[in-house]
């Protein structure tokens, strides 16, 4: 019920909606569309028992509504289209008239028609019969139903004709007069039945007219909704014209073929295979790991907006992935400002239990165990968007800690003895009151110095630290120690701003989700605290997909619910299960992201932790140890291969 009313629906927003227009607040406009509005389509697709009254299905004026197929994107989102798909929805438009009637059906919807050899005896049937007729235009020859006669002298008024048609109907009178505007809207229409994608040129070549006046109506089609314009094919001539229109009917029958096309061509995988291919994605095996600072800088591309315990960023995390991990890698870019460290989410955001973390409200001082992310700066307004809830949280502070909060507000980043010079505190009591802010997710520094030496602190020595900062007098020398300068500033950090693109900021999260898994679906993102609702991430995803930017499908077998991957994850999936599983132990702590056990793989999830270690053995995860245990009692809890019940119920 929960998945129905919060995930497929939004009850609440609809709730807040709803109170908003009683209240007045929001003021209702009346627009006319060229289709029904989404929020309609539950009326007009209504069983007869959804209305209250007995009256018979075929006189409500919703059945005289037409829906038209929709399409998941906008047209110009519509740019990568299978070849195939067009060609076979082509061919399937393409007019094939059986006999006489079929082909003045044909004449009927499209006006007008070039000749064509193997309908010869058909027309001439018509001809006979006095219901179709041809005119000589400078343009070329035209077959023309005799109702029809009043589009084809409104668009070629110096033609000659083969009979009276052109100046008669069928029924002896004079031809119903039609603008030249409204001629071409109505042959457009037709013509754009019967053909795929097609060109402004073409269809102006079709009917024999100035490209002009195809413009005119095709731009009143496009009221109606009828056409979409857009690149749909990608022509091999460098001459091709660079816009193309389709009859909407047309396209989504080609939108879909496409889709469907891509996705039965990728082979499911099993959860085993998938680990493996995270562990590779993730840069964890040997072979994958990066180097350097930019390694570093790329890996924290891949995990912003994860909030990891403290402690595990350097001493679990980045070693994991970056090959002989060195703290001076990661300092230039926190002290160059590119990228900052912080708790993202608030704390309890999606986990009431942990809106007070200890009796009172008051949240404890940073620890090893404090939840924290890294992020790029650039991507940091986006982020706290989609990670922290709409409105301010009430946060119970100490008193120090507000007055830090308000001198960093007025005066924008402050060092650390700046803080304790113009709040005349003490600096152990400055920094225990930063600390509390950190935790509560409300001030960061510049450099990562700041929490190594807190860390470093609370591992040991300190009394020591406290005392040499508590020095009295004016010198302090470097009591504090060689690389307390390397912290840098602390600073507020900024506010959530309102959400005004809610479509913009989910396609961003879903860029995110993707780069940091390769392939998404809810079982992976199962330990990613997000404040925005997973119902708008697919509808992203699905915007992608359309785009041709990502692939849908079933990639992953055992799993419900729809998948989607980057085309270089579809690649590296399949490489992973070409490759010879050869006993390669993967060791991880607990508070790696990683650490899917009980969501991807088999057996009860392992706390996240960063005493807990997780080991998989060709992407199955042996039983986990506590760090330090004995060789003896990590033998008795399994750390070796994998059963072979274990690995048959995974593939």
């Amino acid at each position: 019920m929960d998945d129905c009313l919060t995930d497929a629906m939004d009850a609440e927003g609809l709730a807040r909606l709803v109170s908003r227009i009683e209240q007045d607040d929001l003021e209702i406009l009346c627009a006319e569309t060229t289709e029904p509005s989404p929020l309609a389509h539950e009326i007009l697709n209504g069983k007869p028992f959804t209305f209250l009254d007995d009256a018979p299905l075929e006189e409500r004026r919703t059945r005289a509504v037409r829906m038209r197929r929709g399409l998941p994107v906008e047209q110009r989102d519509l740019s990568k289209l299978d070849a195939r798909a067009i060609a076979r929805v082509r061919s399937q438009a393409e007019p094939r008239p059986r006999d006489a009637e079929e082909l003045h059906d044909l004449l009927l919807a499209v006006g007008l028609w070039r000749p064509t050899a193997s309908w010869q005896h058909f027309f001439r049937a018509l001809e006979a019969a006095g219901r179709a007729f041809s005119i000589e235009a400078s343009a070329g020859s035209f077959w023309v139903a005799t109702e029809r006669s009043g589009w084809a002298r409104a668009l070629h008024p110096e033609a000659s004709g083969s009979g009276s048609g052109l100046e008669q109907s069928a029924f002896g009178h004079e031809a119903e007069p039609a603008s030249e505007d409204e001629a071409v809207a109505h042959a457009l229409r037709g013509h754009l039945e019967t053909t795929g994608p097609v060109g402004i040129a073409a269809l102006a070549a079709r009917l024999g007219v100035r490209p002009g006046l195809v413009e005119i109506g095709i731009a009143r089609l496009e009221a109606e909704g009828f056409v979409l314009r857009g690149r749909f094919e990608r022509l091999e001539a460098d001459d091709g014209p660079d816009e193309q229109v389709c009859a909407r009917r047309l396209l989504a029958r080609i939108h879909a073929d496409s889709q469907a096309r891509r996705r039965a061509a990728v082979e499911p995988a099993t959860a085993r295979d998938l680990m493996r291919f995270l562990l590779d994605w993730q840069h964890v095996t040997p072979e994958t790991r990066l180097e350097g600072p930019v390694g570093v800088a790329r890996i924290v591309e891949q995990l912003q907006g994860l909030d990891l315990a403290a402690g595990a960023w350097e001493g679990d995390v980045l070693p994991a992935r970056v090959r002989d991990y060195r703290p001076e890698w990661l300092d230039p870019h926190c002290l160059s400002g590119r990228i900052s460290w912080l708790r993202l989410a608030s704390p309890g955001a999606g986990r009431p239990e942990r809106a007070a973390e200890r009796p009172g409200g008051r949240a404890r001082g940073t620890s090893r165990s404090t939840p924290l992310s890294l992020v790029l700066r650039e991507d940091l307004g986006w982020l706290l968007q989609a990670h922290r809830g709409e409105g301010g949280e009430e946060v119970p502070l100490g008193a120090l800690a507000q007055k830090i909060e308000g001198l960093l507000g007025s005066r924008g980043a402050l060092f650390h003895d700046e803080l304790s010079a113009a709040l005349g505190a003490p600096p152990v009591e400055v920094e225990s009151a930063l600390w509390e802010l950190v935790a509560w997710g409300r001030v960061g520094a510049d450099g990562f110095q700041a929490l190594r030496a807190l860390l470093g602190a609370r591992a040991g020595g300190a009394r020591a630290r406290s005392e040499a900062r508590a020095r009295r007098g004016l010198r302090r020398g470097l009591g504090r120690g060689p690389n307390a300068g390397a912290e840098g500033r602390w600073s507020r950090v900024p506010a959530r701003e309102a959400i005004e693109d809610l479509d913009g900021l989910a396609e961003a999260l879903a860029e995110q989700l993707l780069v940091r898994w390769g392939i998404v679906f809810r079982e992976v993102v199962a330990r990613e605290s997000l404040a925005l609702p997973w119902r708008e991430i697919v509808w992203a995803l699905r915007r992608l997909e359309a785009r041709g930017q990502i692939r849908g499908g079933r990639f992953v077998s055992g799993f419900t619910g729809e998948q989607f991957a980057l085309p270089e994850a579809v690649d590296g999936l399949a490489r992973v299960r070409a490759r010879a599983r050869t006993g390669e132990r993967i060791r991880l702590c607990g508070s790696d992201p990683l650490n899917l056990v009980g969501i991807l793989t088999p057996g009860d999830r392992i706390p996240a932790v960063q005493s807990r270690e997780v080991v998989f053995v060709d992407g199955l995860c042996a039983p986990p140890i506590a760090a330090g245990a004995s060789a003896a009692s990590s033998a008795g809890c399994g750390v070796g291969a994998p059963s072979d019940e274990a690995c048959r119920s995974v593939g």
